[in-house]
């Protein structure tokens, strides 16, 4: 019998070229699918490590912040360890922001507690004003308010779509030892 009579066709087992293409595509659509899956749970597990880390900035500015003197008159007046008012420093009452010049980076420093309102940095720095490695994408900006003998501070730390914000507060018991 011949392979092309009539009477016993062979069928030829396969794919046709239409059955492969939706197979790829459809194959296609899964591995893409999968990987953006991936995707998403390997950023997802990056935002903790962010988290905690901008929580440890912050929490390290606050202190920072917070043991400062926090005296009627700047440090540096004469009055400082004495005075009970404003009205009772030599030269120079405290208030928010730095005062004559201070900065976090040289001398003369921050002394006081409001000497902090309105400061930020871009990268996180140390004290002597280097970029501490690895911190170069984060921001943090320091606001405080005062009420009379109390002063509330917010320490603000964004990375990205990240942002941690604490809150502490710090109250004046004058006179004080200044440090």
């Amino acid at each position: 019998m011949s392979p092309f009579s009539s009477r016993g066709r062979n069928h030829e087992l396969g794919f046709t070229l239409i059955e492969t293409i939706i197979f790829i595509v459809i194959v296609g659509i899964a591995i893409v699918g999968i990987i953006s899956l991936m995707n998403l749970t390997t950023v997802s597990g990056t935002d903790p490590v962010r988290t905690k880390q901008a929580l440890a900035i912050a929490e390290s500015l606050l202190e920072e912040v917070q043991l400062q003197a926090f005296t009627y008159c700047d440090p540096d007046d004469a009055n400082a360890t004495t005075a009970t008012s404003t009205a009772a420093c030599a030269s120079t009452p405290q208030g928010l922001g730095p005062t004559a010049g201070e900065t976090r980076y040289a001398e003369p420093r921050f002394d006081n507690v409001g000497d902090y309102h309105g400061f930020s940095m871009t990268g996180i720095r140390d004290i002597q004003n280097n970029l501490i490695s690895g911190l170069g994408s984060y921001s943090a900006t320091i606001s405080e308010i005062q009420s009379g003998d109390e002063i509330r501070i917010d320490v603000t730390v964004t990375n990205g779509g990240t942002s941690i914000t604490l809150t502490g507060y710090r109250y004046r018991y004058a006179p004080r030892v200044v440090p």
